[in-house]
């Protein structure tokens, strides 16, 4: 379906029993709502209402041009938004990659419409900073962020020879079908942008200003991770107050909702029960 948000228009996957209680499904980079499509029947036959937006940047009808337009308190206001058009209240999130991180926010500056967070790869921005400052591997780990911040050249090392280096960035989502599902539309005209504008619209400002967490939360990590580290997974604690629980998933990559979809679920579904009726 699409949603009409702050002058916007956005995807929305939806799915589940109308009256239940309602899931939102953040996706990360290069993605979509899709990422969630292993995850989403599961959740449905738990009685839960599941929407799964392709966020700023990917819907083709929100896709401003400047880069500024894709800082954190835009992303996180979109969320706002939307949960508005679509009369919802309070929501569990679950958010994947810069999914998580906009989750994480959302809680943060909105507690009052986050019921539960299970956030997916990305811990509390704090954790990860404290990861770049205090552990020479994250810092390689997060290396790649320096070519996506640079607009036109990231576009053509990413999409040269038929997306190559993005198929090749993806190669954890599965087969090729899979990978081709989330490579193809980042070829379409202004799409890659549009998702690379998340990084080089990221500031240190905005991702200091996410304060602890008072709602009940759940970080699912996982070892084979190549992008986030165990330095940042084990600090994401300190940085929750509300109850807490850290998920590691052994011998999985950063693709948890495509490679993992089962444990995925059972940690979700265990956020979700474990707060119902409190």
């Amino acid at each position: 379906m699409r949603v009409e948000a702050r002058g916007l228009t956005f995807e929305v996957r939806t799915g589940g029993p109308e009256a239940g209680e309602a899931v939102l499904l953040l996706h990360g980079f290069p993605q979509h709502g899709g990422e969630w499509d292993d995850v989403t029947p599961p959740l449905h036959a738990a009685g839960l209402r599941t929407y799964a937006p392709d966020q700023r940047g990917y819907s083709p009808g929100a896709r401003p041009v400047e880069a500024s337009a894709y800082r954190v308190p835009e992303l996180v206001a979109d969320v706002v938004a939307l949960l508005d058009a679509l009369g919802v209240e309070a929501v569990h999130v679950v958010g994947h990659d810069w999914g998580a991180v906009v989750a994480w926010a959302l809680a943060a500056w909105h507690p009052q419409r986050v019921r539960t967070l299970t956030a997916v790869s990305v811990p509390h921005p704090a954790a990860y900073g404290y990861a770049l400052a205090n552990d020479p591997r994250q810092k390689v780990r997060s290396a790649y962020m320096a070519l996506f911040r640079q607009s036109g050249k990231a576009e053509k090392v990413l999409l040269a020879f038929r997306a190559a280096a993005l198929r090749k960035l993806l190669a954890g989502v599965g087969d090729a079908s899979r990978v081709a599902r989330y490579a193809d539309p980042m070829r379409e005209p202004g799409a890659l942008t549009g998702a690379l504008n998340w990084y080089r619209a990221m500031s240190s400002r905005d991702l200091a200003a996410v304060g602890p967490v008072t709602v009940p939360t759940t970080f699912v990590w996982s070892d084979r991770d190549a992008a986030i580290g165990r330095t940042a997974a084990e600090d994401c604690v300190r940085h929750v107050t509300g109850e807490y629980r850290f998920v590691e998933l052994s011998g999985v990559t950063h693709w948890i909702p495509d490679e993992a979809p089962a444990p995925l679920v059972e940690a979700i579904l265990a956020r979700v029960h474990g707060h119902c009726g409190s």
